[in-house]
């Protein structure tokens, strides 16, 4: 049976404007094809085997049970604590009325990347990052509450992969297809994401910290 309480946690993996952007950039670059299908690859990967790793851990420490243990209980709320924290910061480094919201200073230097530096920047969007590292951790978690390992822990886990790689497959895959005629779209995407980058982190931060912490305390 598919966990439903783990899709917030893929969507809020999904739903990140940097990664997005940077796959996007990737288009329209020299390497386009190698470097995008690296990324993109190395992205889905990436949450695969630390979702698989947190599993493996959770289960063997018995971490979690039928009953939810405490100690997972907590997890969320202290990573629920930590989102509505980065909320904060996000919804204060918004851009002012007028201005544009300012990018991080690598996403200029992407045409530059080779197709293995293409892969470990998804790695490190995808697996360091602390927003999507915990996400990922919490999802992990969640998916393991039964204490068992089986076929349906991992096809949750499958579940939870596809939906949080959806948004970065999905502009290689439409580029691939369409070729230089998916450019007018991607560009479309990619400056929208950027002009709302920082209030598209607030409230995904912030809805999904509340229901980390909701859930905590077993409030819903």
């Amino acid at each position: 049976m598919i966990s439903i309480d783990m899709l917030p946690m893929a969507l809020g993996v999904a739903v990140s404007p940097i990664p997005i952007i940077a796959v996007i950039i990737m288009l329209f670059s020299a390497r386009a094809k190698s470097n995008s299908i690296a990324f993109a690859t190395a992205w889905f990967l990436t949450i695969a085997l630390v979702g698989a790793g947190i599993i493996i851990v959770s289960a063997g420490q018995e971490m979690v049970s039928s009953d939810e243990s405490g100690g997972t209980q907590w997890i969320k709320v202290i990573l629920g604590v930590l989102l509505l924290l980065m909320a904060v910061k996000n919804f204060r480094s918004r851009p002012k009325k007028g201005e544009d919201s300012e990018m991080p200073q690598w996403l200029v230097k992407i045409d530059a990347l080779t197709p293995v530096k293409a892969g470990g920047l998804a790695v490190l969007l995808a697996g360091v990052n602390p927003k999507n590292l915990a996400l990922i951790i919490v999802g992990a978690l969640i998916i393991a509450e039964s204490g068992q390992i089986d076929s349906t822990t991992w096809i949750n886990l499958g579940v939870f992969v596809f939906v949080a790689s959806f948004t970065v497959v999905v502009p290689v895959v439409y580029y691939l297809i369409a070729g230089k005629k998916a450019e007018k779209i991607l560009t479309t995407w990619k400056e929208w994401l950027s002009r709302n980058n920082a209030m598209v982190m607030f409230w995904l931060l912030l809805i999904i910290g509340v229901v980390l912490i909701t859930k905590g305390f077993n409030i819903m």
